[in-house]
């Protein structure tokens, strides 16, 4: 199946650039001897961030480009199906 750009592709784009940012404050706290408090919290949201563009990435795939090809023909649909299958395992 082709690759297709969503409407959501430039909110997941905006968060995984943030956790960016995030990762390399997290670096530098790390370098500066910060507490381990502190560098834990920072690491959560980094995780929390970048769970939350997957979520959206994997959901707009699911709602858009699953749905699109289950009203095409049946082998596209069967391949739809079988990418489907691969893609939740990562939710």
């Amino acid at each position: 199946m082709a690759h297709v750009s969503h409407a959501s592709h430039p909110d997941v784009i905006k968060r995984l650039k943030r956790a960016e940012g995030h990762l390399r404050t997290v670096i530098g706290m790390i370098e500066a001897e910060r507490s381990c408090l502190d560098l834990a919290q920072q690491l959560h949201a980094i995780e929390k961030a970048v769970a939350a563009a997957k979520k959206t990435l994997i959901h707009d795939h699911i709602d858009h480009c699953l749905a699109h090809a289950a009203e095409g023909d049946p082998a596209e649909a069967r391949q739809a199906m079988g990418e489907f299958r691969e893609i939740t395992k990562y939710l």
